[in-house]
């Protein structure tokens, strides 16, 4: 009985402190979304002739998030029964816009106000146990431009 207890238990503490984590991530990501709002992100290929630009280069922008145990856990469990792994849709979600601000950030530094040409790559960098997702990179590049 006290085994169960203490999985249950750690079950609560890693749900609680994910969820936490998680919570704070996706705040700080909101307020950094605000500050960066003026630098336009497109995925068209190339910018409208029009627009007059003083230079291009390449920016990038990467991290790598890791799965809590409690996400891999309920993904383990739906993948018994199939469906949408939701557990894992937020931590591509988190990887995708934190790469995009990193990208963004980048670009400012370099005085670009629009990017263009935009990729975007997702690869798996450790596996847990029976390979079940432990951590993701999204790397995401584009044409950074400044405008005349």
């Amino acid at each position: 009985m006290i085994d169960v207890v203490i999985v249950l238990t750690l079950l609560a503490l890693g749900y609680g402190f994910g969820t936490y984590r998680e919570k704070k991530h996706f705040k700080s990501i909101q307020q950094r979304e605000a500050e960066y709002q003026n630098i336009m992100v497109f995925e068209s290929r190339f910018p409208p002739e029009k627009d007059k630009h003083a230079g291009a280069w390449l920016v990038q922008g990467n991290v790598v998030v890791s799965a809590d145990y409690f996400k891999r856990f309920v993904a383990g469990l739906r993948m018994l029964v199939g469906g949408r792994l939701r557990s894992y849709e937020t931590l591509l979600e988190r990887g995708r816009r934190e790469a995009v601000l990193r990208m963004k950030e980048a670009a400012k530094q370099q005085g670009a106000d629009k990017i263009f040409n935009v990729k975007f790559e997702t690869s798996s960098v450790s596996k847990g146990e029976g390979n079940a997702v432990g951590s993701i990179e999204v790397l995401v590049y584009g044409s950074a431009l400044k405008s005349q």
